[in-house]
């Protein structure tokens, strides 16, 4: 089957331009410019006018499956992500049970090879036991091992220094971090509550689990890293300051990485008041100062990769007050269509869209043969009409969003070759791979 893609912007690798791709089965077989003759092929797809990206890599997802399919399955989570040009994802271990055995994420690959739309991998969460778990992982099949710094779900807080200081010097594959300090997010809660009580307003979530608890989690994963030169990324940044520690520690260890979630772009602590519980996330939001630094940190190459850190719960369990809201944001689904919005704001490039939510994800994970619009390179491709607004419906099983609308349109959405979403409609193609990763 070949499928050509016919006069769109193509925008890859710090460049955009006019052009064509050919699809052969599953690979990009080859890219034309503007003035090429273009060959003969089963199907033509015509991307005048509109916007041809790497399909989107998101690191960091949570689609709740096993243990909380009410409020999300790699199947629902899946059509989401495909609908917003998301073509894959690496979805995170607090599950119930926590996925902290080799024998608890097979169970994962099995449900995704059979229900996800989009390409999937899957992280083993660190616990201070399970050594061994993370030491017999598969390189080229397990996306990363899932460290908890400090402030944990469930049983995956790693506080043992011994434990650290084997994972951090023995670990085979990337560490991905979650840093916050639990002490001091707990002493920030006890003043919160001595001053209001059981009615803690949602716009002390920033103060309680606060920039000083980022900061010193981050520290000690940097510190670690350093000191064992080990593959770290640290996941969902929120303050100024983190960016300006991965900048240094960078210096003396270039495997280390760092990732910014889109609503710390797009939010900051003033949106408290009027989306309360709808941006209560772990990290919190911090200020607008923060927000701003994030943005110049990610163009400036301290930060490398843009996620979504995409954590879906019911409206009405959304919706209690804050000691009793869980923390999260269905975000997968918008994560590119918000990137645009800030392209459209001045604020970044399209070719730094591409370079931070597909680029940089393929190759800090060494993931093979994608995020790139290359010859050979599986044919995951998002196709956008940056003049077409649209209403956000959201495909969540949770069913809703912060957001109302976006002035751009994810028009279509290749996987594997295969067309999965046509005029933003899921077409029911079914075309998803395990990632593989070249370590």
């Amino acid at each position: 089957m070949k499928t050509l893609i016919k006069n769109g912007l193509i925008v890859n690798e710090g460049k955009s331009f006019i052009g064509s791709i050919l699809i052969e089965d599953e690979l990009i077989s080859d890219i034309f410019s503007q003035n090429d003759t273009l060959p003969d092929s089963d199907l033509v797809i015509d991307a005048t006018s509109k916007v041809v990206f790497p399909g989107i890599i998101d690191d960091q997802v949570h689609f709740r499956e096993p243990g909380a399919s009410h409020k999300a399955t790699i199947e629902s989570e899946s059509k989401a992500a495909i609908l917003g040009g998301v073509t894959s994802f690496m979805d995170m271990p607090n599950n119930n049970p926590p996925a902290t055995t080799i024998s608890d994420i097979e169970k994962k690959f099995d449900i995704a090879q059979r229900d996800s739309y989009a390409n999937y991998s899957f992280y083993l969460g660190a616990t201070n036991s399970n050594l061994d778990e993370i030491l017999s992982v598969d390189p080229t099949k397990v996306c990363g091992v899932k460290l908890f710094m400090g402030s944990s779900t469930g049983n995956m807080l790693v506080d043992n220094e011994e434990t650290l200081n084997s994972i951090f010097s023995k670990s085979k594959i990337l560490l991905a971090t979650h840093c916050e300090d639990e002490e001091t997010i707990k002493e920030n809660l006890q003043i919160a509550k001595d001053r209001y009580g059981e009615d803690i307003p949602f716009s002390e979530h920033s103060k309680i689990r606060s920039a000083q608890a980022c900061i010193k989690s981050t520290q000690k994963a940097l510190s670690f890293a350093t000191k064992y030169n080990s593959s770290l990324h640290i996941l969902h940044i929120s303050t100024k300051e983190e960016c300006k520690m991965l900048a240094e520690a960078r210096q003396l260890n270039d495997s280390i990485s760092g990732e910014i979630c889109t609503h710390y772009l797009w939010f900051d602590e003033r949106d408290y008041e009027k989306y309360g519980p709808k941006i209560k996330c772990n990290p919190a939001i911090k200020g607008e100062e923060d927000k701003y630094a994030l943005r110049k940190a990610l163009k400036r190459g301290d930060i490398q990769v843009v996620a979504t850190d995409h954590a879906p719960h019911l409206l009405n369990e959304k919706s209690k007050n804050y000691l009793n809201s869980p923390s999260g944001i269905p975000m997968v689904q918008n994560s590119l269509q918000l990137m645009l919005e800030l392209v459209k704001a001045g604020v970044f490039s399209l070719e730094e869209v591409a370079t931070f939510m597909s680029h940089n994800p393929a190759k800090i994970f060494s993931i093979d043969r994608r995020g790139f619009i290359r010859k050979g390179y599986y044919a995951d491709l998002a196709i956008v009409d940056l003049d077409k607004p649209s209403e956000n419906l959201p495909a969540y099983k949770c069913g809703w969003s912060p957001f109302e609308s976006f002035a751009t349109t994810v028009d279509t959405t290749i996987v594997n070759g295969e067309i999965v979403v046509k005029e933003s409609k899921l077409t029911g193609v079914k075309s998803a791979k395990m990632l593989i990763f070249n370590r």
